[in-house]
């Protein structure tokens, strides 16, 4: 993830982003858990993030922040806007926090008290001068369900999170072939996309709120996808079959890879 380290002094001034910006209008969009349990078994697919099961979530709040950007600067005339969804050298989290849309969680993402973990964050940079909100206080206190359940002791103390042995990373960011010790993680694991288990285990998880977006429901036809069909699967049949999908992130190698980790075996 090297894009990280890269134009950090934008990361560090959102005014260098914008020029004249003054506020961010930080906003979450509920993607939570159709079902907590897992539908699929067997060599079926065997767990897929739960953000990543529908629509990508680049497209549908990208859609939304983009509509409430024109309709400030048409409310606001003289206001400039610029709208991210992970996808800038935007602090999302850190920006979130001090909004007061949740506060970090020992797991390293944020938590509402009312509606946990499973929410996806966006901003629109502002050239308006808004009153800040206020930051949310810890909502973790002594819990450590999260780092006791990780499956590959990525949450290497409370707040912080090795990416070199966490799933997400392996899974949707890594590219090209694992190397040993991380496709023993994948395979221990059993994700084939992303992981969830830290949101799982959360209390703030106990209680989900039920789907508000559609666009968030698995998408028809992925739900029994075999690992040899995957492995099987030519390119034209993947751009069709994962169309709009996030699991396009991983590319059509790396679930390939994903799914040979998991113990899937090609055929035809």
């Amino acid at each position: 993830m090297a894009y990280m380290a890269r134009r950090v002094e934008l990361r560090l001034d959102p005014g260098a982003v914008l020029p004249g910006a003054k506020s961010a209008l930080c906003v979450g969009l509920r993607y939570a858990p159709h079902a907590l349990e897992d539908e699929v078994s067997g060599d079926l697919w065997p767990r897929v993030a739960r953000y990543a099961r529908g629509l990508d979530y680049h497209e549908v709040m990208g859609e939304r922040l983009a509509a409430l950007g024109r309709r400030i600067e048409e409310s606001f005339p003289g206001c400039a806007t610029r709208w991210y969804v992970d996808t800038g050298p935007i602090l999302e989290r850190e920006l979130a926090a001090r909004a007061g849309l949740g506060a970090v969680g020992k797991n390293t993402m944020l938590l509402h008290p009312a509606h946990g973990s499973y929410f996806l964050v966006g901003e629109i940079l502002l050239t308006l001068d808004l009153a800040p909100d206020l930051p949310l206080a810890d909502l973790c206190g002594s819990c450590t369900r999260c780092l006791e359940a990780c499956p590959t002791g990525a949450l290497v103390e409370p707040y912080r999170l090795d990416s070199h042995r966490c799933l997400s990373y392996w899974t949707i960011e890594h590219r090209g072939d694992f190397p040993p010790a991380a496709e023993a993680l994948v395979r221990e694991g059993g994700w084939l996309f992303g992981c969830d288990v830290c949101q799982e285990v959360c209390p703030w998880n106990a209680t989900p709120q039920p789907v508000d977006h559609p666009e968030f429901l698995p998408a028809p036809g992925q739900g029994g996808l075999r690992l040899a069909d995957l492995l099987a699967m030519g390119r034209d049949e993947y751009v069709e079959s994962f169309r709009g999908s996030p699991l396009k992130r991983a590319k059509l190698e790396g679930l390939r890879r994903n799914a040979r980790a998991l113990g899937g075996s090609a055929v035809g």
